[in-house]
């Protein structure tokens, strides 16, 4: 079928783009891609034949019992929690010698629990991280098995440069799961009664329709402030469509300094948005989780989060019909155009080097990985890093969109607070706050931040 011919390009091209945004002292290996071929556009065809699924490589000492444990954040709100679900009951009836337990917890809680647990030794078996400097300063403290044996058995099925974004000095640390990019999601029934029947296309248009949807009594914006890498989906596309990809890009790997007046302009517009009323103004004070359900209800006209929320606005029966998911307009031809994205590959299960039964615990987080990305495409939570397998007919339309926004991209840079090492990422995030809460201007983000990261 024609949606998974064009994912099988998608592997080897688009979503290699994304591997120049990582950073970090470990910096992750170049991998070449080969030139992407024109996107094709998906249909609704009879189902191939499905593949068959590979069968399972088990350890020389996977007869002895023994246990493992997993952290992750599928929490149970989260998009991605029936994936998780699925593929480890799969895991469980396929190894009832391994006992396996795991917990999930909220997003920005667990990036100070691992860090905390990496400091003190403390690591499950198997964790989940964010790919690049995130995962390299765990890397360059010598706290993460490396996998180079495990993946042989399971080339034929992975792309090599899946793992551009978790490989440290030539080595392979992370088994990666699905991709996602930064959305623009529209409530078209809400944007219908201001007259629009597509999403916004320029940036002059985008800014029209806010006014009206205000004037209408319409909150355009619903963002966490709460959590602050939502503000960061907003402020970083804002950034890429008026300075481009490049800059920022070069920013984010320490090639460039934040004191960019583009950037600095940028923030303005960003700030302007929210001074201008567009944003609703409890959200400062709400979780995602809030935020997203508002948008579900019919509160907000846009939210701009990742594409892993095609997941659950898909499986929402009465909401499913009302959404669409496009791509943040240009603000700035002279230096950014339509295809640069945020977002690439980032979630990742690695393996703690302390684990007992790390070389098992490596051949588990492979399969595990390989189940999670097959059934979170399914879902819609991503697209996927594993080469699909058997029946892909029921990927959602949201997500077809998606494949098709990327097959289209020019560039991608990673999220910032993934694509920065772990200090340089908490200072860039405090101030994303205060821009949010309009306690600093563009001048005053990017002088603090080029004197505070160095």
């Amino acid at each position: 079928m024609k949606m998974k011919r064009i994912v099988s390009t998608l592997l080897a091209g688009v979503m290699a783009m994304s591997l120049v945004a990582c950073t970090g002292s470990s910096a992750p290996a170049d991998t070449g891609a080969a030139e992407q071929p024109a996107a094709e556009q998906p249909a609704a065809e009879p189902a191939a034949e499905p593949a068959a699924e590979p069968a399972a490589v088990e350890s020389t000492d996977s007869s002895e019992p023994i246990s493992l444990t997993m952290w992750c954040i599928a929490t149970e709100s989260d998009s991605n929690r029936h994936s998780y679900e699925a593929a480890i009951a799969d895991m469980q009836a396929k190894y009832p010698d391994i006992n396996f337990t795991w917990e999930a917890f909220e997003n920005q809680s667990y990036k100070t629990k691992i860090k905390a647990a990496v400091s003190a030794n403390e690591m499950p078996d198997i964790f989940f991280t964010w790919s690049c400097a995130f995962l390299g300063d765990f890397v360059e403290a010598g706290k993460v098995y490396c996998l180079d044996d495990a993946y042989e058995n399971y080339k034929s099925e992975l792309p090599e440069v899946m793992l551009g974004n978790s490989t440290y000095d030539g080595k392979h640390y992370g088994v990666p799961l699905t991709m996602n990019i930064v959305g623009l999601f529209a409530n078209m029934d809400l944007l219908k009664q201001v007259g629009y029947d597509e999403i916004p296309g320029t940036y002059e248009d985008f800014i029209a329709c806010c006014d009206k949807l205000k004037a209408a009594g319409i909150i355009p914006f619903g963002c966490a402030g709460k959590e602050t890498w939502c503000v960061t989906e907003y402020l970083e596309s804002v950034i890429e469509k008026s300075a481009g990809a490049d800059t920022l890009n070069d920013i984010f790997l320490g090639k460039s300094t934040w004191n960019n007046q583009d950037v600095a302009d940028a923030v303005d517009t960003f700030q302007s948005l929210v001074t201008n009323g567009y944003f609703d103004p409890s959200g400062i004070g709400l979780t995602n989780d809030e935020v997203k359900n508002n948008f579900m209800a019919g509160k907000y006209a846009f939210y701009m989060n990742g594409t892993w929320n095609c997941a659950d606005f898909a499986a929402n029966e009465e909401f499913k019909t009302k959404v669409k998911v496009g791509e943040f307009p240009v603000i700035n031809a002279d230096k950014s155009k339509l295809g640069q994205l945020i977002g690439g590959p980032s979630d990742t299960l690695a393996v703690a080097a302390s684990s007992p039964n790390a070389e098992r615990a490596a051949d588990y987080a492979f399969e595990l990985g390989k189940y999670i990305c097959h059934y979170g495409y399914l879902d819609g939570c991503g697209l996927p890093a594993w080469t699909p397998y058997g029946d892909t007919s029921s990927v959602n339309e949201l997500t077809q969109t998606v494949a098709q926004i990327v097959a289209g991209a020019d560039s991608m840079v990673l999220f910032g607070d993934t694509a920065m090492s772990a200090d340089s990422a908490n200072t860039y995030l405090s101030y994303v706050d205060q821009v949010y809460g309009c306690l600093l201007d563009g001048t005053q983000f990017i002088e603090g931040l080029a004197k505070d990261i160095q």
